[in-house]
């Protein structure tokens, strides 16, 4: 076996049943699960009629480049999106099976075993970063993203030497879990240190159309790369996702763009680990990306739900609402597994503690005493969660 293996840690939500495991919610009180990121909003009609319109097609085997329609579909949406000049459907995007395959599969392809390998991350991080550095063969290394700071990721703190080993820096913009989106400046000493190290940039941006204010979306690594003169990406690869923008995480369905060396090589990669998207699914996903008006009545929804739960919930643990994403960052009174285990027991909520998204770094837990409360039930549920955090004994 890959001895690798033994160095995982338990994801997030196995550390979650462990701590529940010997305590039972108050009877009378229905579950509501806020501790995962799983969009709850119903499906768009237009999605699964284009998804049975396609099933015929799961006869043949998929491309693993995926269909040209769908590159297309993606290239359009981008360049909508994020006002490039242009994005080469051929060369510059390449349909995945969720951005979470991806951002794994990436660190396999493009990490050098032959020499030391440091892989970035966010501290606290989607775990997915860690395993993926690890099973590559590298080092992870865990940059602290605390209040103190405005959650941003301390570039400035990594020394010359360390810089010197990295390969690949992953980042999350929108952020899980702080919803903090990274500024032009932030991307620029970014882009300045990949250039003077060699590193490959990984920016998952699954949540960039979960924003709160219409005609003002987040800022994205294409889009800050082709402002700064970038319009080659260079070592820059951007993940989307359908899963939230269009309330279908079961269909996984994403993509890559930027780097046209880089994502060659991915595509080689992919097509020796049979990594290619059903039909039925490119053809929905097709319907998905040329589509706008089911992705403003999510939006609608989450901003709905932000606005009535935060002040309630914040009269309790101190939050706001955050740039972009659908948690809530919220500040706990102490201990956060001993609060996640109490709202659980007295108010049957179950939300998620911000330690088990982080790691012991520099003598502390940058997710301690934090909890990530996920937006993603519909509205009245999350109204019902929100009163009865605040109904919680302090």
């Amino acid at each position: 076996m890959n001895s690798d293996l033994d160095r995982l840690q338990p994801y997030p939500f196995e550390r979650l049943r462990n701590l529940f495991s010997d305590i039972a919610p108050a009877a009378g009180l229905s579950p509501i699960n806020l501790s995962i990121g799983e969009p709850r909003h119903p499906t768009p009609q237009l999605i699964l009629d284009a998804y049975a319109a396609a099933l015929p097609g799961v006869g043949s085997y998929p491309l693993t480049a995926g269909l040209p329609e769908l590159r297309e579909a993606i290239a359009d949406w981008a360049i909508r999106r994020y006002r490039l000049n242009g994005l080469d459907a051929a060369t510059q995007v390449l349909p995945v099976n969720g951005s979470r395959e991806a951002l794994f599969a990436l660190a396999q392809a493009v990490i050098d075993r032959s020499r030391p390998a440091r892989v970035v991350a966010p501290n606290p991080f989607y775990q997915i970063y860690e395993g993926a550095a690890i099973l590559a063969g590298g080092q992870p290394t865990y940059l602290p993203t605390v209040a103190a700071d405005g959650f941003r990721m301390p570039f400035s703190e990594v020394a010359a030497d360390v810089w010197q080993e990295v390969q690949l820096v992953y980042v999350c913009s929108p952020g899980n879990p702080t919803g903090r989106v990274m500024t032009l400046a932030e991307w620029k000493q970014l882009f300045e240190l990949s250039d003077r190290y060699g590193f490959i940039i990984a920016s998952d941006e699954c949540y960039s159309e979960i924003y709160f204010e219409e005609g003002k979306p987040p800022l994205g690594s294409l889009q800050a790369a082709a402002e700064l003169g970038r319009e080659r990406f260079q070592n820059l690869v951007m993940f989307g996702s359908l899963s939230k923008r269009s309330s279908v995480p079961g269909m996984r369905s994403g993509f890559v763009a930027g780097d046209a060396d880089v994502l060659k090589q991915f595509l080689l990669y992919r097509t020796y680990h049979g990594s290619a998207m059903s039909v039925a699914v490119q053809r929905a996903s097709i319907a998905a990306w040329k589509d706008e008006t089911h992705v403003v009545d999510n939006r609608r929804l989450y901003t709905q739900k932000f606005a009535q739960a935060t002040p309630i919930i914040a009269t309790r643990l101190a939050c706001n609402v955050p740039d972009a994403a659908f948690y809530l960052w919220a500040r706990t009174p102490g201990s956060d597994t001993d609060y996640a285990r109490r709202l659980f027991e007295q108010k049957n909520v179950t939300v998620l503690p911000g330690s088990y998204l982080s790691r012991e770094a520099d003598g502390g837990n940058p997710g301690a005493n934090y909890v990530r409360i996920a937006l993603v039930a519909p509205p009245a549920e999350v109204a019902e969660a929100a009163a009865r955090i605040a109904s919680l004994d302090a």
